[in-house]
């Protein structure tokens, strides 16, 4: 039974950390490591597969031991049991948060509401496996007879960015005879960008959307529906053309698309969660059904770590409580996530709508006002570009920035010194933040007097590493996971609903209002803000000048 949350700022373990940063305020990480020859070893977790060294982060063992007792003091335990058992957690919505059932094994059984969801899960599992194998060995064609070469997927969001972000992660084990391309904004210019130079009689447009109505998104698949019409003449082309993913049957077939080809999710999946369910079509499309399968191994691989794992030895509840005490002890406004591999270039922007979305809340779940600091502004960009880009910052600047890095020991493609250079760069940046250069050690080098001061690095600014093997499928989705589960750890400390969205709600409700005035063919009567009708009328005069 979870126990009702006492409020953040009562629990013991709370007050103990607030006195506790006061008192290591002056921690200095160089003398940490003087004093503790074993601290890197110490402070080393490793499961799935991901090595995970907090040494340098802003903590002694006693932080961890703190941290430890906070999760233990908010239920973490029975928390973690709740989410994977298929209870309500989601309490705004009245829903189960279940994206752990989506990479259950067959067999299994994870219950909502008395009834088992893995042998659903596995129906469409199947259904997308049979279709993505027709699509890739050619046998489902066409309109036109034609093979299907090219693939455009259609979301926004969760069905969007998870689906691009692992496109592009495990693109080196993708199809390289099929073109993938992905549309979310409205702006028209994505759409006419992903297409100009395909085949519409070789194209297949994926439409995600689990209502059908998303604004965005459907604007773009009309979109899509015209250009495909127009280019081969026949409306009956759409089922050949388009399938869905979605849980609005009626609205699919009113679209023209065969219900065969519609592949369903659940209510109790959030976008942001969804991946790796039907939302990944395109994922299983590019790699294959054994490679997304594979992929799902390693999702599950975390699942049964962050569920069965003491917390001082869980992953999730580690890289969750040091970002709770980033954010919440320690007042740092942003977190950054920097991977040492090209293929996670859309990495942190994943992450930026996994983490945010979730736990960028002001609010407890009882829907009281917080007096305290949640979700850092996560952000990121691969190495070794942001080193001659935002690094500066890192480590002169005057903001706290802690720092996840993420690296391989082996390249997917091979060539001379290369890995080894962007490896060393990781590692190099992760001691010259940690460890910084003196003033005593810049005169030392013959600087100058009057450029010791710009030339000394303050140290002192924490980072973890994360190190795998390779990147492949199994590695990615136990980096995923590793973060999903992470973000719900924070969500339980700060006693939020990591599962809900409705902080985008409001924009998206003034929009239906603000378009029909756009489009007016009269001077519309406006009843808006004074700077808002102030926009809309200049907008208008200048339109189509």
């Amino acid at each position: 039974m979870i126990q009702k949350h006492p409020g953040l700022t009562n629990l013991s373990a709370f007050k103990a950390l607030t006195a506790h940063r006061e008192r290591i305020a002056s921690l200095n990480l160089r003398d940490a490591f003087e004093q503790d020859p074993e601290r890197a070893v110490s402070m080393t977790r490793s499961a799935a597969g991901i090595i995970y060294d907090f040494s340098r982060h802003l903590v002694t063992e006693e932080t961890i031991g703190l941290l430890m007792t906070l999760a233990a003091q908010t239920d973490m335990r029975a928390r973690i049991a709740a989410m994977f058992s298929g209870e309500r957690i989601n309490t705004t919505e009245d829903r189960a948060a279940l994206h752990v059932a989506l990479r259950a094994p067959e067999g299994s059984c994870i219950t909502v509401d008395g009834v088992n969801v893995v042998p659903g899960v596995h129906e469409v599992l199947q259904r997308m496996r049979a279709f993505s194998q027709a699509v890739r060995d050619g046998s489902f064609k066409g309109h036109t007879g034609l093979e299907i070469r090219n693939i455009v997927n259609i979301g926004i969001g969760g069905s969007d960015l998870g689906p691009v972000m692992a496109y592009e992660a495990l693109r080196h084990y993708s199809r390289r005879d099929m073109t993938f391309r992905f549309v979310s904004n409205v702006d028209s210019s994505d759409f006419f960008e992903a297409v100009r130079d395909l085949d519409p009689a070789r194209t297949l447009f994926i439409v995600s959307s689990k209502t059908f109505t998303t604004l965005e998104t459907m604007t773009n698949a009309r979109t899509a529906r015209e250009w495909l019409v127009g280019a081969l003449g026949d409306e009956a082309a759409v089922a050949r053309h388009f399938v869905a993913v979605s849980t609005n049957g009626a609205a699919v077939k009113a679209f023209g698309i065969d219900t065969a080809n519609v592949f369903g999710f659940w209510d109790w999946v959030g976008g942001r969660y969804s991946m790796d369910s039907a939302i990944g079509l395109s994922t299983m499309l590019a790699i294959g059904p054994e490679a997304f399968m594979d992929m799902l191994q390693g999702f599950r691989r975390m699942d049964e770590h962050f569920r069965t794992t003491p917390l001082d030895g869980n992953l999730p509840v580690l890289m969750g409580m040091l970002a709770v005490w980033y954010a919440t002890f320690m007042g740092a406004p942003t977190y950054a996530v920097l991977p040492y591999d090209q293929y996670l270039k859309r990495f942190p922007a994943y992450l930026q709508q996994l983490i945010m979305e979730s736990n960028g809340k002001s609010v407890t779940r009882d829907g009281l006002p917080i007096d305290f600091d949640t979700s850092a502004i996560w952000w990121g960009e691969p190495g070794t570009n942001g080193q001659h880009s935002f690094y500066q910052l890192l480590h002169q600047g005057t903001r706290l920035v802690p720092v996840d890095f993420i690296g391989f020991a082996n390249s997917l493609n091979p060539c001379g010194r290369h890995h080894d250079i962007l490896m060393a760069n990781m590692f190099a940046q992760a001691a010259a933040l940690a460890f910084g250069r003196s003033a005593d050690e810049v005169r030392a080098s013959g600087t100058p007097e009057h450029l010791v001061p710009h030339r000394t690095f303050p140290g002192n600014r924490p980072s973890g590493t994360l190190l795998m093997e390779r990147l492949d499928p199994a590695s990615l989705g136990s980096l995923i996971a590793l973060y999903e589960h992470s973000v719900y750890v924070q969500g339980i400390v700060w006693n939020i609903n990591p599962f809900d969205q409705w902080g985008v709600e409001l924009g998206k409700v003034l929009a239906e209002r603000i378009v029909g005035d756009l489009e007016s063919t009269r001077d519309p009567v406006l009843s808006h803000d004074q700077a808002t009708n102030q926009a809309i009328r200049r907008y208008r005069a200048m339109k189509n000048h």
